[in-house]
Parts: structure tokens; C-alpha cells; sequence
């Protein structure tokens, strides 16, 4: 039988280790999503979005619930600290989790009206949050309650970490999902599952620039689509989910290779003792695959 991997350029050997093979490490879930690696606990912490929980794994106690309920909990990241900061599809918040497992809210309205449904986020070197907030969440009660959105749009945000103020960064999106910046952050990728279901580049203007976005342009646009969470490695090379597994693009578009996936990948995530695994959420499951490459440095 063929591999999980398939090389569509040299380089993507360079990527997976020889021989590797995809390993299902959990399963049970509706919709798996927002994997995280907390290198203190040594565990992978990740969300089942309509079963309203988050699951953690680690290579010595196999998989067990981490928090339920979640409050419909998608993407998670680490901020500075490496404090565990998540978007909540319900009630429509950003939250961090302290050492002592308290959660405090850090976002949850955009000039006095409610969030739709925070999805997908990564912490800036300088702590600031940038997330994306589509309406998944809201659209039904699968994936959070059923309400009418207050802000009438989906845009994607900047969330000082100092005043607490929310900026808006980007506004033209169908549904904003995945985001990630580049290894020098001087280049922002942002998925959008709405029409046109591709991933978009953008230049990061400096803070004191007011921190703003500017020439956007299609980056990738996965096949079978669609590209929701992703990862960005050393290299710059982004690792993003689509409609068959997970697919690799050079910083300049071009597809390196493909990592397949028995069911739709929704995000991924570089973690384990060395670095070198890649998670994978993919529908009812948790699966990983040992690579060459690791996630970007923060500056």
C-alpha cells in the first residue's frame, strides 16, 4: 500500500521523515479542531467543537477530557507565557486560562456589540491577538446557540494586549477562519472557508504604523478544498488542512506535497518532545505523522 505522503516537488522530502506513517491517536469526535502543544505537560490539547469539550492526549495517559464543557471552544494557541488562550464559538469570547486553571475573558464585544462565534487565533511576538470571527457558531446550535449576529459582518481582529482595545485589521472577508504569520512576521496568512474557500497573504504594517494590513493577495487555494487551521514551520513553509489531509506550501505558493488523511482535516499542529511531530485533527480524529520540519520561532 502507498504511503500517507505524496511528493508533488523535491522538496517535500526534505519535510517527512522517511518512512513515516500516520498514526490515529484518539477518535470519538464530531468535529476535532484547534490542536495545541503545551510543552510543560508534554500534551496535545485539542477541541470537539459540537460535543462542546476539549480532549488533551499524551504518549503516556493516551487521551482524556481536558475541559467540559468547553463552551464550544475552536482554535487554541499559547500566548508570551505560555498561557493557554482559546476562541469560544459560545458565547462568542477569547479566553485565557491561567496557571491555576482559572478562565478570564479577553475579548467578547466590537464597539458595545457582541463577537459572532472567535474561531481561529495566534499571539504576536509583541502579545497581541489576532483572531478571525465568522459565524459558525451562531448559524446553528451543532456548533454553539443560534442567534443573529450583532456586528452584521465577519471580520478579523487585532486585540491589544495593554489596553484591551479591539482593532479591526481586516473586513473583506467571506468567513475568515485559520490564521498565522510568518517566521518574521512581516506577512499574515488567513484562510477564508466563504467564498472564494482560498488562503490569502497579507503585509503586517508596524505597530507604530498603526499595525495595519495592506496588499492582500491570494497566497493558495487548496484542492480538494478547503484550507481552515494551518501551521506555519521554520522555514515558512505553511502546513495547512484541506479537504483530503494536509497540504504544504512554499512562502511563495508553490504546493510542495500532500500528507492524506482517512477523513477531512480541520488544523494541525507542531509538537511532541522534539518538535518534530505533526498533530492532525481531522473529523472524528486525532492522528500524527513524524516530520523533518518544526514549527517557526517566535522573533
Amino acid at each position: 500500500m502507498p504511503g500517507p505522503t505524496e511528493t508533488l516537488d523535491p522538496r517535500f522530502d526534505d519535510l517527512i521523515v522517511p518512512g513515516a506513517e500516520l498514526r490515529r491517536l484518539a477518535d470519538g469526535c464530531i468535529w476535532a479542531e484547534g490542536p495545541v502543544w503545551m510543552p510543560e505537560s508534554k500534551t496535545l490539547i485539542w477541541s470537539d467543537i459540537p460535543n462542546n469539550r476539549m480532549l488533551a492526549w499524551s504518549e503516556d495517559g493516551g487521551a482524556s477530557t481536558f475541559r467540559e464543557p468547553s463552551g464550544y471552544t475552536n482554535g487554541n494557541t499559547l500566548d508570551r507565557e505560555g498561557r493557554l488562550v482559546s476562541c469560544q464559538h459560545s458565547p462568542g469570547i477569547v479566553t485565557r486560562t491561567e496557571p491555576d486553571g482559572t478562565v478570564i475573558t479577553l475579548a467578547d464585544t466590537y464597539q458595545g456589540k457582541k463577537l459572532n462565534s472567535p474561531n481561529d487565533l495566534v499571539v504576536k511576538s509583541d502579545g497581541s491577538i489576532w483572531f478571525t470571527d465568522p459565524p459558525y457558531g451562531i448559524l446553528s446550535d451543532h456548533e454553539g446557540h443560534q442567534r443573529e449576529s450583532e456586528i452584521g459582518a465577519n471580520y478579523v481582529y487585532r486585540l491589544d494586549p495593554e489596553s484591551g482595545d479591539l482593532t479591526v485589521v481586516a473586513d473583506d472577508f467571506d468567513r475568515p477562519n485559520g490564521i498565522a504569520f510568518s517566521p518574521d512576521e512581516k506577512t499574515v496568512y488567513i484562510s477564508d472557508t466563504g467564498e472564494p474557500r482560498h488562503m490569502r497573504a497579507l503585509d503586517v504594517n508596524p505597530v507604530n504604523e498603526g499595525g495595519t494590513l495592506a496588499n492582500s493577495r491570494e497566497f493558495a487555494k487548496p484542492d480538494p478544498p478547503a484550507s481552515d487551521g494551518f501551521r506555519v514551520d521554520a522555514n515558512g513553509n505553511v502546513w495547512t488542512s484541506a479537504g483530503d489531509g494536509v497540504h504544504v506550501f512554499t512562502p511563495d505558493g508553490t504546493l510542495l506535497g500532500k500528507i492524506h488523511t482517512p477523513e477531512k482535516a480541520a488544523n494541525c499542529e507542531f509538537g511532541g518532545p522534539d518538535g518534530h511531530t505533526l498533530f492532525i485533527t481531522a473529523t472524528t480524529s486525532l492522528y500524527a505523522i513524524d516530520v523533518a520540519a518544526t514549527r517557526a520561532p517566535r522573533p
